[in-house]
């Protein structure tokens, strides 16, 4: 028998208000928020209620509560409402039982309040419903590119996890159609050469930007930053009107110097941040030991700095790869890149093709995004190790 440590009304309370968040994301999917958030703070109270007063083993609650769960969910919305339902029942076992015994301060030190414990854990709530909120769109994406028919909706074979439903039809068409070939094609010439000329110009800049002697040198940051501050669609109008004088309107170099452009304000950000913990005493001791300031850079400063360096780089290759404002401006008939394409795609034809497109596009991101957070841990590991 488990020894609960908490009174019944906080544990039932606490279960109501994580219930009708569950019940508000239900209820709103099937139609009606408002139904689903009495609902579910109902029937998560009473649950608390429930298994505190019976008191069975925790192992037999928990997993009880999901396969009960899992039933309601499988008899309402058939496979898939079964999976929901299993997880939503797991986590409310393990809620109760967590908040009953008195488990959540275990981790904090024991002089907190009941304020700061409420607090604490408040935040990592919004944090986590923020979270949802954001990624939910794409979790949904991805499953879609996946169905068999030309719908933008889950159909009743996928629903049941019936395989007809499911095919590979659009990635086929995504590889093979000429104009998505192209679009990538273009993508692919113009975003690695853009992100060169951002790495190249912006490590120079923040480097000269981050001697204390340069004059008005804060002026100048903004000025190089300003194209990640103004709307872009006033940066690409202005591009236009000034590209159109020299002749870079519908032209390659014209796209890959604005998208440059776009990129060069990422690099400067991440170099200099990793310049702050830069230090000087090494070049210094560099020159005194007779190497000039190149040897000095690409020996000493460039391999400190080279996680920034690619993390700016990395930035500016997804702000080539996935921009499609300036493309509309810039661009021709001869360059759309893969994003134009995608967005031709939703104003003319909707066709599921573009789902397959973005999940693509999202599995690259991600690839990208955890070999920045990788190389921001050796940043700081470099850092750590530089003398002080």
């Amino acid at each position: 028998m488990t020894k609960f440590k908490r009174p019944l009304s906080f544990v039932a309370s606490t279960a109501a208000a994580f219930g009708a968040f569950a019940g508000l994301l239900v209820g709103t999917a099937q139609g009606s928020g408002l139904i689903g958030l009495v609902a579910g703070a109902t029937l998560a109270a009473l649950l608390a209620a429930l298994i505190m007063l019976a008191n069975p083993p925790e192992r037999v609650a928990r997993w009880g509560l999901a396969l009960l769960a899992a039933v309601a969910g499988f008899w309402s919305g058939g496979p898939m409402g079964g999976v929901i339902g299993a997880l939503f029942g797991w986590f409310f076992g393990w809620l109760i039982y967590w908040l009953a015994t008195n488990r959540y301060r275990a981790h904090l030190v024991p002089y907190l309040t009941s304020g700061q414990v409420l607090w604490h854990y408040t935040f990592r709530v919004i944090c986590g419903a923020i979270f949802i909120f954001l990624i939910t769109p794409i979790l949904v994406v991805i499953p879609l590119s996946f169905n068999a028919e030309d719908f933008f909706t889950f159909t009743p074979e996928m629903l049941r996890f019936d395989p007809d439903g499911y095919s590979l039809k659009h990635y086929r068409d995504f590889l093979t159609n000429p104009e998505w070939t192209s679009a990538v094609w273009n993508s692919i010439r113009i975003a690695p050469l853009a992100t060169l000329i951002s790495v190249t110009l912006g490590t120079l800049a923040a480097i000269g930007l981050s001697q204390s002697h340069v004059p008005g040198r804060r002026t100048i940051m903004a000025i190089l930053i300003s194209p990640m501050i103004v709307p872009l669609i006033i940066s690409a109008t202005g591009m236009y009107f000034f590209y159109s004088k020299i002749g870079l309107v519908g032209t390659y170099w014209g796209v890959v110097l604005a998208h440059a452009v776009l990129g060069i304000p990422f690099v400067i950000i991440t170099v200099t941040a990793t310049l702050v913990g830069f230090d000087r005493s090494l070049t210094r001791a560099a020159a005194n030991m007779g190497a000039d300031p190149i040897t000095t850079f690409f020996r000493v400063q460039m391999p400190l700095i080279l996680p920034g360096v690619i993390s700016g780089g990395l930035f500016a290759f997804i702000t080539s790869f996935d921009e499609v404002v300036v493309v509309l401006f810039l661009g021709s008939a001869e360059l759309q890149t893969l994003p134009w394409q995608m967005f031709t795609g939703l104003r003319e034809q909707i066709s599921p093709t573009i789902l397959a497109a973005a999940t693509i596009l999202v599995t690259i991101s991600v690839l990208l995004l955890t070999s920045l957070e990788l190389l921001r841990r050796r940043s700081e590991r470099l850092r750590g190790m530089s003398p002080g």
